[in-house]
């Protein structure tokens, strides 16, 4: 009897390890990605729980990663204010994954574009000296700006990314301004209805993230 409850008790101690791996797919305990991003991210329009970035939360856990998510995002933020407030964010929550979702707004009022750049690098180089990784997200602006700005703007992210070898989601929102239905009628940003699509859009690109 004695014998038989010894292998019992050993066999659950082998067992322990595999539970603890089936209940979640994230190592090493808790972890937290912050979002770092305007309007678009910021739930503009909609009560925040319909929100991209709450859907992510909720997909997140779905799939049993153990993150907690923080919504750092300001309406109507430009680089260079979120490059002032990015500092006090990243000592204030420790993220060790960083969506950076920033420049639309120096897009719509048609500022420079090399101060976009060099404000989007700075992020970059503080987020990295933290140490947390980066997922940038790219950015396109309303045609009406005309193809003399509006090209060299979405080029912008795609080279910010090659020079610090980030990943990146091409375009947050894609898919959704295409069908007018899916935009609040000030034809920039998302319906609610639309959010999960910008979900769908980011998910490809994140969860390797995750995964290493």
């Amino acid at each position: 009897m004695k014998s038989l409850i010894i292998r019992l008790l050993a066999v659950l101690f082998l067992l322990m390890p595999l539970s603890g791996m089936a209940q979640s797919k994230a190592g090493g305990g808790r972890q937290t990605l912050m979002v770092f991003g305007d309007s678009l991210s910021a739930a503009y329009g909609m009560e925040e729980e319909q929100g991209w970035v709450s859907l992510l939360e909720a997909r997140l856990a779905e799939e049993r990663y153990d993150y907690d998510v923080i919504n750092a995002s300001v309406s109507g933020e430009t680089s260079t204010g979120g490059l002032a407030r990015l500092p006090a964010m990243l000592d204030s929550h420790e993220p060790n994954l960083v969506i950076l979702e920033l420049g639309g707004n120096d897009g719509l009022r048609g500022l420079p574009l090399d101060t976009l750049k060099a404000n989007l690098q700075e992020m970059v180089n503080l987020i990295r000296d933290s140490g947390a990784d980066i997922l940038l997200a790219g950015i396109q602006i309303p045609p009406n700006y005309g193809p003399r700005y509006t090209l060299p703007f979405f080029e912008l992210f795609g080279e910010l990314a090659i020079e610090n070898e980030l990943p990146i989601v091409p375009f947050l929102i894609d898919g959704i301004p295409q069908q007018p239905e899916l935009m609040q009628n000030d034809g920039i940003h998302p319906r609610a209805e639309a959010q999960w699509m910008i979900v769908e859009n980011v998910w490809p690109y994140l969860e390797p993230l995750l995964e290493s």
